[in-house]
């Protein structure tokens, strides 16, 4: 698929994501639903509080996406007062399908992540979009 297909591909949808840190530590999965409106992105996620509760830590995301590039912050909301916005940069693969790229905590650490949908649910939220219109 050309830049052009890519462009014009919405990043509206359920992705599924780990990110991972810069040690030793397990990498945590994430569930993110993405809601594209011209090139801006919003959106929220929810994630394990960590490994040993079946607790759920949730997030709302705010950005952009230029061509393959995208970016979000990330700000927990129910993560305590200690929580610092997380800024994310990626990068669309050809058929947007992923998107991979680097997080970082402002003046704190960074590390990798990874997020996909399937092909077909991009097809199926943009039908159903457009049955509404």
């Amino acid at each position: 698929m050309t830049d052009r297909g890519v462009i014009a591909q919405n990043l509206t949808g359920v992705w599924h994501g780990r990110y991972f840190y810069p040690r030793d530590l397990a990498p945590v999965s994430f569930v993110a639903t993405l809601f594209e409106t011209a090139s801006a992105l919003t959106g929220t996620t929810h994630e394990p509080a960590g490994p040993a509760t079946s607790a759920l830590r949730y997030a709302s995301l705010e950005g952009q996406r230029d061509g393959r590039m995208v970016v979000f912050v990330k700000t927990y909301t129910n993560a305590g007062s200690n929580a610092q916005p997380i800024d994310y940069s990626g990068r669309l693969n050809g058929d947007a399908t992923e998107i991979e790229g680097i997080w970082r905590i402002r003046g704190n650490w960074s590390g990798k992540f990874l997020m996909i949908r399937s092909p077909g649910k991009a097809v199926s939220v943009e039908r159903k979009v457009a049955e509404r219109v």
